[in-house]
């Protein structure tokens, strides 16, 4: 149990778990290096015994996050008693209270959600990370993107009241912003809408959803005249006929299954989807997914992941995307060693084929991804690091989830990174101004872009940069990619 921003100036976070004090605040330790102005507490005690809450004092608190417990059979559980504990507390404050919780399974939510009523939000923690893996595998960068959209670290969601929008499109919201990048509004309902239709009307009580440096930085910069080169759009880009995949997923976990039916919401049909893991219920785990997915024929083989032997057996390199997935029956180091070697073979037998495919690769410790990145992997997840992120954004603004939620799933708007030269002519240098009319035109909102010569350079965000400055003129290339928030 995580009470965080008590009524003290100092920001305070106090955690209470059926742990040794000590060893949390030596866990704490090893793990941040500077604390800044916040202090952190750590307490020992039982988070559904009510005596031991009063500990943390929660009802003082401005927000409350419970984690799932790790190493018990049902987790959920030990979660949905914790938050009834803090909601009908006898000692409980009158107002209500901000509540946000991790649950593992999906048939939990319904009881959930009566325990927790309009206190306490919840994130299905598996769903969400394959969800993210699923998106992630098919596009390159797309890890980069969502890990900067939800750490403290960089530009942020944020949402605005702008007065001198009302009455005005979603278009002129979209350009209204030099130094923030608009994806969306808030009507006053409290709906979410991303990238609606650029003839969208901002009506009274709207806010604009942006991604910007701070909440303070959301300015409007009162430009009245862009400069957009027309003569560089393309008014009609070339949209290619999408076509049946081939993806290959390496490893197993208990997300595996999750990550499949999620691939299945995305590919065509005729697609194909292969798993290779070490597992003697091979046969087991193939009728799993075959129960779950509709658009993909699945096969599901046996073999070390680590044996280059059984990578070139496999085929690795006529996929079009590979998922490496870590074991989470090992020790974690050994685990994240196996992808590190298995990386470094795919990258070798693919160089050598000459062959592109997108490999995204999760690893259980966030400190092995500067040294994975040598194995030059398009993407990495940490799932337990993305979650956290998610939680802690949740507990600092709730209509966040909102967002994501929209941006997860399959239906409707999400993030793209599409060709830059199907918008644009690449020969010449045009402002963000330009890019943003071009994709207005398609009802994509442009967000940033990524630059294929810096791909590999984690110094410079792989080449990523969400929310540019809309004047500065850049000079793309061929290979460039535009973001895009987009419906497909």
């Amino acid at each position: 149990l995580v009470v965080a921003g008590d009524n003290q100036k100092k920001p305070r976070i106090v955690i209470l778990a059926d742990k040794d004090k000590i060893e949390m605040e030596d866990e704490i330790r090893d793990n941040i290096d500077d604390l800044g102005n916040m202090k952190i507490v750590c307490r020992s005690g039982d988070q559904l015994d009510v005596i031991d809450l009063d500990i943390v004092s929660p009802h003082d608190a401005k927000s409350i996050i419970v984690l799932s417990p790790e190493d018990v059979s049902n987790p959920d559980t030990y979660v949905l008693k914790s938050v009834l504990a803090i909601t009908h507390n006898p000692r409980r404050k009158k107002e209500k209270y901000h509540i946000v919780a991790e649950i593992k399974d999906e048939s939990n939510l319904e009881a959930a959600e009566l325990v927790g009523k309009d206190e306490a939000v919840y994130v299905i923690t598996p769903d969400m990370s394959a969800r993210i893996t699923a998106q992630t595998c098919r596009q390159s960068g797309l890890s980069t993107i969502y890990t900067q959209l939800l750490s403290f670290v960089g530009d942020e969601l944020y949402f605005n009241k702008e007065k001198t929008l009302e009455g005005k499109t979603y278009k002129d919201a979209i350009f209204a912003y030099e130094d923030s990048a608009v994806i969306g509004l808030k009507n006053a309902k409290g709906e979410i809408l991303i990238n609606p239709l650029m003839n969208t009307v901002i009506e009274l009580g709207t806010e604009v959803l942006a991604i910007s440096e701070d909440d303070d930085t959301v300015k409007v910069s009162g430009k009245n005249q862009f400069p957009i080169k027309h003569e560089a759009i393309f008014e009609k880009s070339t949209i290619s006929t999408p076509k049946p995949e081939k993806n290959l997923i390496l490893g197993w976990n208990y997300r595996g299954a999750t990550i499949a039916r999620e691939l299945d919401q995305y590919v065509q049909p005729g697609s194909e989807l292969h798993v290779v893991l070490e597992d003697t219920d091979i046969e087991e785990i193939e009728n799993q997914i075959k129960k779950i997915v509709k658009k993909q024929k699945v096969t599901v083989s046996s073999g070390n992941i680590a044996d280059r032997l059984v990578l070139v057996s496999t085929e690795v390199q006529k996929y079009d995307s590979v998922i490496i997935l870590s074991y989470q029956h090992m020790d974690v180091q050994e685990s994240d060693a196996k992808t590190l070697i298995a990386l470094l073979h795919l990258r070798n037998i693919v160089q050598a084929a000459d062959h592109k495919i997108n490999i995204v690769s999760e690893m259980c410790d966030i400190k092995n991804k500067e040294l994975a990145e040598v194995t030059k992997a398009d993407d990495f997840i940490i799932s337990d690091n993305l979650i956290s992120q998610m939680l802690t954004q949740l507990s600092e603004n709730l209509d966040i989830k909102k967002v994501f939620d929209i941006l997860f799933e399959a239906e409707g708007s999400e993030i793209y990174l599409k060709n830059i030269s199907d918008y644009i002519d690449v020969s010449q240098p045009v402002s963000f101004y330009t890019v943003l009319e071009s994709a207005a035109h398609h009802n994509h909102t442009a967000i940033g872009y990524r630059l294929a010569k810096d791909a590999y350079y984690e110094d410079k965000n792989f080449g990523i940069k969400v929310n540019p400055k809309k004047s500065e003129l850049i000079q793309f290339g061929p290979n460039d990619k535009l973001i895009v928030v987009a419906e497909d």
